[in-house]
């Protein structure tokens, strides 16, 4: 096993044991970036002087019998709409191809100041808006266990990634699926805290009220570690929770007596069928574990796409109009400013982003307002409540993360609605503001399928807790 190919656990262990340094790790990740990613496409722009640096001066530390914290000289990547201050942020955009962020991310600061080495700056669907990782100014990205097959979106460059050992840890971001659905593709763990846990300061705005940022990892446990180290209260974001995140205490207890419910809408004629006998196995599992399986109704949330389409195009609509060629981004020349305006917004921005910019406008538009937002805003309370009730029966909810399994390149690319269905079992977490968790499932490591934990508002420490259990479960029957 190279040491690009371990967890954040395991190469902790390997630097405080001094069985390499910081800086051998580093450069087993950056020798694996140059040696594939020209193929996968998965990074943006590499951090490589700045990472040696800061792993050296790990090194140092650890010479010193200094003791290291967890995250600390642990190589990492963050999505490239997360602003580290003197680094390019592009959101895979045109728009922004040439702009340096002038401050860093919350997130990004906390975990420099955690030591962890930043490797570079990964891929994605132009400002988050897609689902397969194909709609880059910059290309798409490929999926590393089949390069005929999409990554997933819009955290597509993250979970390539890790998927395919760039990196120990990614982060990316979560509107509607967008770590879940490519960590389901790429047969990682994409993790999603509730709305509120992690600050958005420092992360370009997509849709504001379902924008979160997530992680991407190995393992549950390697998302437990970073989803502490990251959380927290921050004066930068007004949403942010004042509420200290624990969930390391109760990662390893077992769930024996928890209630995990099976939402009967979640399992949908037209699934692929290996996907929903894949979900099946691990209900099983979960029920030998010692939880009590319960099957549910949650009969709002076949509205959560609309609701989700019509709610985040809305503010997709408000967030981009910030970008208008005057103050930053992508200027077309023109004789007049009309002209610049509209000249700079349609070729600074891609189809995606235009659509989407055209139906928000058009449910906010006078006439249509009370039609579609605001029902949509009354219909996301009410998925809420049915949300809330479920979770005075059951602990936590197990479904599928996609209705298929990761399909190919170009399949559904100039097809919206196709595209948009893929998200169908994600966006519910999104509307209620959930904790959710992707972890793979299923024997078949070429073609892995993702199972999706939920739980109540600010209960991650029960989604990580029945997803490490179940992780722990199928690693011992890997090994027999």
């Amino acid at each position: 096993m190279k040491i690009n190919e371990f967890t954040i656990t395991q190469a902790h262990r390997g630097l405080v044991d001094k069985e390499f340094s910081c800086e051998e790790l580093t450069r087993a990740c950056f020798e694996r970036i140059i040696e594939s990613d020209e193929t996968i496409n998965a990074f943006v722009d590499l951090n490589e002087d700045a990472a040696y640096e800061s792993a050296r001066e790990i090194d140092e530390k650890i010479k010193q019998g200094e003791k290291i914290g967890f995250l600390e000289g642990i190589p990492f990547a963050l999505k490239d709409n997360i602003l580290v201050e003197g680094l390019r942020a592009t959101a895979g955009s045109k728009m922004l191809s040439d702009y340096v962020a002038p401050f860093s991310a919350t997130v990004a600061a906390r975990l420099k100041d955690l030591g962890s080495v930043l490797v570079g700056k990964t891929n994605m669907d132009e400002f988050a808006m897609g689902s397969s990782g194909e709609t880059s100014y910059f290309g798409a990205t490929k999926n590393p266990i089949d390069l005929t097959k999409v990554t997933g979106g819009s955290s597509s460059g993250s979970a390539a990634a890790i998927a395919n050992n760039d990196v120990i840890y990614a982060l990316g971001s979560d509107t509607g699926g967008s770590v879940r659905q490519p960590a389901s593709f790429c047969g990682v763990v994409g993790f999603k805290p509730s709305y509120g846990r992690i600050s958005r300061h420092g992360l370009m705005a997509m849709a504001s009220s379902f924008d979160q940022i997530g992680t991407i990892t190995k393992s549950v446990r390697d998302a437990a570690l970073v989803f502490e180290s990251i959380a927290g209260k921050d004066d930068f974001d007004a949403t942010c929770l004042d509420k200290k995140a624990e969930v390391m205490p109760t990662l390893d207890q077992e769930i024996k007596g928890l209630k995990i419910g099976v939402p009967k809408e979640f399992f949908i004629e037209g699934m692929d069928k290996e996907v929903a006998a894949a979900i099946s196995a691990e209900i099983k599992k979960l029920s030998e574990l010692g939880a009590e399986i319960i099957e549910i109704s949650l009969p709002k949330t076949k509205y959560a796409l609309a609701v989700y389409y019509i709610l985040m195009t809305a503010e997709v609509s408000s967030n981009m109009a910030r970008y208008d060629g005057v103050r930053y981004g992508f200027r077309a020349k023109s004789d007049n400013l009309s002209e610049m305006y509209l000249k700079s917004r349609g070729m600074g921005f891609g189809d995606e982003v235009r659509r989407r910019i055209m139906l928000g406008t058009y449910v906010l538009s006078s006439g249509y307002y009370d039609a579609y937002y605001k029902k949509a805003q009354q219909a996301r309370r009410l998925i809420k409540q049915d949300f809330d009730n479920a979770f005075e029966k059951v602990d936590c909810l197990v479904t599928p993360t996609t209705p298929t399994k990761a399909f190919s390149l170009g399949e559904k690319f100039d097809d919206p609605m196709k595209m948009y269905l893929a998200d169908i079992f994600t966006v519910s977490a999104s509307v209620a503001g959930l904790p959710a968790i992707c972890l793979p499932c299923g024997n078949d490591k070429k073609s892995p399928v993702g199972l999706q934990l939920l739980s109540k508002n600010f209960n991650e420490a029960v989604v990580l807790q029945v997803a490490n259990n179940l992780e722990e479960k199928n690693r011992a029957q890997e090994l027999r």
